[in-house]
């Protein structure tokens, strides 16, 4: 499957397409850096308050609160006006936070419209971003409605069938229904959408970007509080240059490549033992007949 994916992305490149990265990521109001500068000469908070010094900030008392940040960008820089940030009301995972609509309605009226024409939109395969245009007959349905998946579909089926049997011919169909909302959305208005392989978020170039983004606000912070920390990422994602963004990118081409290189290695040392194998088959065959023999 990435070997797949990894095809499709080169020659994409190749077609010179401009190639959109899309990701989530978030900030607790009690982000900050984990070094401080310490000035060794100061002995007491006294010392410090005469020699005009602060003694340091209030660290936060926990990681607060949250916001969450949709953005994508390509070579050329995020784009423009583009962001979706909002408050967290969950202390758990981030994910939880976003849903089907919420991503699908700010997909096609904010990003969409922003895209250059006929471009690639890489993403995860978050479940919020994998919402299925409809659904699909499983086990679990009742054998009237397979019956009725079907008419609708107008593909035939014997009414002596027995459930299992209606499923089989549902196997054989659904992939020509079995399509992503956001796809379809992208599809429709001239874009693709290119979906990374399970575990592989190294794959994605933006995820560089919120590092450098997050370093920012770690080192500005100074309040802990939401407000001042969303106004803090707003200006981070100003200072994002283009060339931060080519850079991202470029670190991402190289990981890729290191895997197209470990793929063929991999697929040597197969070829290899598949030899050897064969080799070892006919010297044993060879020996069969000379004792048969």
């Amino acid at each position: 499957m990435a070997k797949k994916i990894f095809k499709r992305h080169k020659t994409y490149k190749e077609q010179q397409k401009i190639i959109y990265y899309l990701d989530e990521t978030w900030v607790n109001a009690g982000i900050s850096t984990t070094k401080v500068w310490q000035d060794k000469t100061i002995k007491s908070c006294s010392d410090a308050r005469r020699k005009g010094l602060s003694t340091g900030l209030e660290g936060p008392s926990g990681k607060g609160g949250r916001l969450i940040i949709t953005h994508v960008g390509s070579e050329r820089g995020f784009v423009n006006d583009a962001a979706d940030v909002f408050s967290s009301k969950k202390t758990k995972d981030y994910h939880e936070e976003m849903d089907g609509n919420h991503f699908e309605s700010w997909f096609k009226s904010k990003l969409i419209p922003k895209l250059e024409p006929n471009s690639i939109i890489v993403m995860d395969n978050a479940s919020y971003h994998s919402a299925k245009e409809e659904k699909l007959p499983t086990q679990s349905w009742r054998k009237k409605d397979i019956q009725e998946w079907l008419t609708n579909k107008n593909i035939n089926w014997g009414s002596d069938l027995l459930k299992l049997e209606l499923l089989q011919i549902v196997s054989t169909v659904k992939h020509k229904f079995d399509g992503y909302c956001i796809d379809k959305i992208a599809s429709e208005t001239g874009h693709k959408v290119l979906r990374l392989p399970p575990y592989h978020c190294e794959l994605n170039p933006i995820e560089l970007i919120w590092a450098q983004v997050k370093g920012y606000i770690a080192r500005q912070n100074q309040t802990f509080k939401l407000p001042e920390v969303k106004n803090l990422l707003l200006e981070a994602l100003d200072k994002v240059s283009g060339n931060d963004w080519k850079n991202a990118v470029a670190h991402e081409t190289k990981i890729e490549k290191e895997f197209w290189t470990m793929d063929g290695l991999i697929e040597d040392v197969w070829e290899q033992n598949e030899l050897t194998i064969q080799l070892s088959d006919s010297d044993s065959t060879q020996e069969s007949e000379s004792f048969s023999s």
